[in-house]
Order: C-alpha cells, then structure tokens, then sequence
C-alpha cells in the first residue's frame, strides 16, 4: 500500500512539472531528479513481484519447507504442467507430495491410515545425492484395483538416460522392495472419484549402487531386484537369469498327499510351530466304498481375518464342489465343527499366504460305515442289508424302505435348461451333491444364476458341466456317471474369466473328476 502511494505522488508531481516547466520550483533538474526516483521505484518493484512468485512456487511443491534454487532446474517440465493443471487448491493445502531430499523418509497417502480422498493426485520428488540410489518400501497398501490399475493407482517413476522406467501398482498386495538406479525418483499417487481404500504408506532411503537390498521375505536376483515369495517356485520365470525358478523341489515338502486307509492323521507343516509362508497343501483322503469320513480338529489357529482368504483350510465334503453348503472354509482361531463327507472320499485344501503366520492346525479322520458289507454286485440299503443288483428296479421293495426302487431308478430330465444333453436319464437322489429330486435341482439351479449365465458366450460348455453333476447320467450298470475331466477343464478355460464379471470365482475342482474319456467311466454330456 506504502509502495502504491509513494509511486502515485511521485508520478503526480512528475505529471505537473513537465507541463509546467518553467513554474516556480519545476526546473529540469527537478524533472531528471523525478524520473529516476520513478526508474527506481520500478526495479524495487519488479524484484518484489519475482521474490514473492518465487516463493509461491517453492511452498507449492514442498509446503513448509526451504528448497535450494539449483534444484529447481532439475525438476522435470512434466512436473509443473501436472501440478498446474491437476492439483486442486485444497489438496495442496493439505500437504500431500512435495520434494524429499533427505537420506531417509517416509511418506503416505492423504489421511492414511484412513480412506483417502477421491480425485487425489499426490507427486512427490525423492531426490538424494549421487551417487547414491532410491530405495523404495512400501510397508502397507490398499489401493482400489485390479490390475493393471486404471482406477486409483500408485507409481514409481525413474529417469535413466533417456529412458523413463514405470512401475504402477494397486490392489492390498504391498509391493516388493524397489531398487531404482536414479538419484531421483518421482511418485505419484492417483484415485478416482469412486472408490477409496486405506491407501498406502511407504519409506525410501538412499543406497550405494553395491549396496541394494530386499527385506527378510523377499527374493533378490538380477542384482537387485526383489521378489515377493509367491513369485517364488510359481513355474514362470521373474528374472533374467531364472533363478527364482531353481532349488525349487523343496517347496511344499512333506505338505499334502494321499492319504488311505481308516483312520489317519494330517497337519500344516512344521505344526505346532508356525507354518511356513505361501503354502499350498492339498490331501486326497479315500477309504473303503461303504464307508463316509468324519473329520475332526484337534488344533486349530489360522491367521485372523473378516474373510477366510489369506490363511484357510477348505473342507470338499462332497467329493468335488465348493458350492452352496458343499464345501466348507475355515480360518482365525475357533475349532471348526466335526465335519462328515457323504461318500468315501473327501479332500482338505490349506492355503497360506505371504503375510501372518500361526502355529496351524492338526486333524484326524475315521472310516464309518453306513453301508455294511456288501459285494460288488449287491446293492446296499439305508439300513445295511444287502440285495441282488437285479432286484433294482423291478416293480419289487425288495429294501424294508424301498431304497431299491427309488435310488437307482432312471428317470426321465425334466429340468428345461439340461434337456437335449447327450443322454436323456438320470437318477435320484444326487449323493454327490446331497440333492432330493429334480425340483430341488431346478432350484438350486435357479440360485445359480442361470438366467444370467445363459447370456455368456461360454453358456454351453458351462451347461455340459453343471447338468452333469446337478443331474448326472444314469448309467445302464446302475448308479450314476460323474462328468470326465475333460469336460470340467473345456468350461474352465472358456468361462472362468466371464464369471469374474459375475463376481464368481470357479467352484470346480476339475483335478477330482475321473481323468478317462471311457464313456462307462464317466459321462460327456
């Protein structure tokens, strides 16, 4: 204000000399004294107006914080067009990125650990001295995904040479260890106006070029590049020399396997110590035709969690589905029930991730009979007894509840959606998968989403499958055939990235269907 009034007097009195040369006290020398307090006054405020843009800038990309001049010059022209244009005033305001030249630091997503705010777009420039390098941890990420994360987004970027290298992730899967080989590093943090997580946070420290590292759990090769431990022995090489895939045939030793006979036992390896990280352990438990198994937990502590997904124990108590009430999922620390497969074969599934690990868990299962003794060509009734195959179906009960001219009997499909198969019969009750009759059937196709799944272009090797566990093929030997593999496998590969947009994950365990194309073995509807 000072300055405005001083300048207006001076020009007044500049004005009025001019005209009036010759007026007492106006002489030229008066003039030249005026114009040069006015060129003055000018400089003064022209390096005002530089000083003040200046440091507007500076407080722009690091609120609260002193930059040096020089360092101005190296920032990227990128930079301050993506600001200019893309940061909103309010979300400066609240510090997010800015420019982070000391050794070590730490920065994260606005209001983390709380959801970040949408339409955020965070650049932050990580700049230490050469020759050291960035190094990059991020610690903890929930970030709105899928890959390759067009939503909401976290991105390391790197100058080398001419050549920027990018890396973008999302997701809650934290990211392995960057090792950059730049002094400077940008990223950035992008989210949309939707959906929001928790965000992220993340440390950075500067190495020497020999000194790179990768944290306890993580895999380093190609001279510092880190792995997480589920890219690992996963049969598809991450690095350039392959060693993530050598010395592999220790992973998941002594975990899974076949296991026949009675009775028996099964644990999660090194049980009752922690159970190793990213494990896939998978038991095959057969007994005697006749025979169910019941499964009891005598230990059990998983990792904690709303959702079993991380660490879980899957149950198949129907021999192959994971679907309805067919098989069961179990995680945290609460005993799981005593659990009874409906025939002689049942399957346990352990799962673990990279992340927490418990002591696991140890169970032991039983053979109960609940068919008796019958031979090969008899029929077992509910109650035990024994009859003659060819007394099935032949008008007779010859079963005190007369089992034998319900169970086995063929019957017509009446089910619309599973007509025009390549067989026409089938039988009821379904043990496999425990269902009455056709109605029950029918609805429980209905509860699958058919309608929906009928508009797929994969519909028809999805419905061969379905229709042939929902209702199998009677078979002319008596019982019922099981869909062959084969026929799994073909609607797996057409249909199980459809059913993601259906939010369905595969409920078929194809491994378990018998692996023949022998049509008395197995059916290919």
């Amino acid at each position: 204000m000072y300055y405005a009034f001083l300048s207006g007097l001076v020009w007044g009195f500049f004005g009025v000399c001019v005209m009036r040369v010759r007026a007492p006290g106006c002489g030229w020398g008066v003039v030249v004294v005026s114009a040069a307090v006015l060129l003055l006054l000018a400089a003064l405020g022209l390096m005002l107006v530089l000083i003040l843009t200046r440091e507007s800038l500076l407080d722009f990309i690091n609120p609260g914080s002193m930059l040096k001049p020089q360092s101005l010059a190296s920032l990227p022209k990128i930079l301050f067009v993506d600001l200019r244009h893309k940061v909103s005033p309010s979300l400066c305001l609240s510090g997010c990125g800015g420019v982070l030249t000391d050794t070590e630091g730490s920065f994260s997503s606005p209001n983390h650990p709380a959801s970040y705010p949408p339409n955020s777009l965070c650049v932050w420039v990580i700049q230490v001295p050469p020759p050291y390098l960035v190094q990059i941890h991020v610690s903890s990420l929930t970030v709105e995904g899928p890959s390759p994360c067009l939503f909401d987004w976290v991105e390391v970027r790197e100058q080398i040479e001419q050549t920027s290298v990018v890396t973008r992730f999302c997701g809650n899967v934290a990211p392995p260890t960057a090792n950059t080989n730049s002094s400077t590093v940008w990223v950035t943090f992008h989210s949309d106006g939707s959906i929001a997580g928790n965000g992220f946070t993340a440390q950075y420290r500067a190495v020497l070029p020999g000194h790179k590292s990768c944290s306890r759990e993580e895999f380093m090769c190609d001279g510092g590049r880190c792995l997480l431990p589920v890219s690992v022995c996963d049969g598809h090489p991450n690095c350039h020399d392959q060693m993530d895939e050598a010395n592999c045939s220790h992973k998941h030793k002594e975990c899974g396997g076949q296991k026949i006979g009675p009775y028996g036992y099964l644990a999660s390896p090194n049980h009752p110590g922690p159970y190793p990280h990213q494990q896939l352990c998978i038991w095959h438990i057969s007994v005697e035709e006749g025979h169910v198994i019941t499964l009891s937990f005598r230990n059990f502590s998983l990792e904690t969690q709303d959702v079993c997904e991380f660490d879980y124990v899957e149950v198949f108590l129907e021999y192959l589905l994971c679907l309805f009430s067919l098989c069961a999922r179990f995680c945290g620390t609460t005993f799981p029930p005593e659990l009874t497969s409906s025939g002689p074969h049942m399957t346990v599934v352990f799962v673990a991730d990279e992340g927490v690990a418990d002591s696991g868990f140890n169970v032991t299962y039983q053979a109960v009979s609940v068919l008796g003794t019958c031979g090969p060509r008899q029929f077992a009734c509910s109650t035990g007894e024994c009859v003659q195959q060819q007394w099935l179906c032949d008008g007779w009960n010859d079963c005190p509840d007369g089992a034998d001219e319900q169970a086995s009997s063929c019957e017509h499909i009446e089910v619309e959606m599973c007509r025009g198969l390549s067989y026409n019969f089938t039988s009821f009750p379904n043990i496999w998968l425990s269902i009455a009759d056709q109605r029950e059937a029918a609805t429980l196709l209905g509860q699958y989403r058919v309608k929906v799944l009928m508009e797929l272009a994969c519909f028809e090797p999805l419905q061969r499958l379905v229709c042939g566990m929902f209702l199998p093929q009677c078979s002319p030997q008596g019982g019922v055939l099981q869909p062959c593999r084969s026929v799994c496998s073909s609607a797996e590969q057409q249909c199980s990235q459809a059913l993601d947009l259906f939010s369905f994950s595969w409920p078929f365990n194809c491994h378990l269907l018998p692996d023949s194309q022998d049509p008395l073995e197995c059916s290919l509807p």
